[in-house]
């Protein structure tokens, strides 16, 4: 027979077990919460409210971290200002993640420092905390890695990694030249994803230019096309606003 529990607790013996049980179910925001005094149906749901808002909180925060972004960026902090080829609108459009619910791809296009990592960043974070599962991840690192798990047959494997992700962002593409396997490599995990998962791509090179990177002809074609179609394409433009900065901040000194 199963002893039960006694009714009526004193007030600090009620506080001691909420406090445990908060404790014992990994509950921190409701064993806060539980100091305040409520009406009980009005306890509970603040209790409740709280919890599911904390615990989603810490699901985004667990999201952007394994997204392995190397620095934070917000779209709050980016200077629409300083760069005006770039439509606040379109960004903020892009920020409803309603292309990665989609499984689209999207590019930007620019030269250094006019603002496509902080906004590769920014739109990856925002996907996170929407709750899509996302990877950064730099273009020579990816190519280099491809290349690894080639060598030691573990390509599939590490393919199938990158396409599970609902949104993969790339850097730095078109920074280096990539020999004929590097290429072929690469394409396979962007057609692992195309038309199924989002890509999101930050170039210093135009589409036109991409031959620099990918000297297949036919290879570079087949990747932008498969980039560009049904997807978002945003002009970071040619000037360099950070190099702006840094001559208004030595001319200011």
């Amino acid at each position: 027979m199963n002893a039960t529990r006694p009714r009526g607790l004193t007030e600090p013996a009620a506080d001691a077990a909420i406090d445990a049980a908060c404790r014992d179910l990994r509950l921190p925001t409701m064993r806060g919460a539980a100091r305040d005094q409520m009406t009980h149906r009005g306890f509970l749901a603040e209790l409740l409210m709280a919890e599911c808002d904390d615990r989603n909180r810490r699901r985004s925060e667990r999201r952007i971290k394994a997204a392995g972004f190397p620095r934070e960026k917000a779209l709050r902090t980016f200077d629409f200002d300083a760069n005006s080829a770039i439509d606040p609108a379109a960004i903020h459009t892009l920020a409803s993640c309603d292309w990665v619910r989609k499984g689209l791809p999207l590019c930007l296009i620019g030269d250094s420092g006019t603002g496509m990592s902080h906004l590769l960043i920014a739109l990856g974070t925002e996907a996170a905390m929407a709750g899509f599962r996302v990877k950064y991840v730099l273009a020579t690192k990816l190519v280099n890695e491809l290349v690894e798990a080639a060598d030691e047959k573990l390509l599939t494997k590490t393919i199938a990694h990158y396409g599970r992700v609902n949104l993969l962002c790339i850097d730095e593409l078109g920074y280096m030249e990539l020999d004929r396997r590097g290429a072929e490599l690469l394409f396979q995990v962007l057609t692992e994803r195309e038309e199924k998962n989002s890509m999101a791509i930050a170039s210093n090179e135009s589409f036109s230019s991409w031959t620099k990177t990918f000297t297949d002809p036919r290879l570079c074609a087949a990747i932008v096309d498969g980039l560009t179609f049904g997807g978002n394409i945003i002009e970071t433009g040619s000037d360099s606003y950070r190099l702006a900065h840094a001559k208004a901040q030595l001319g200011g000194g």
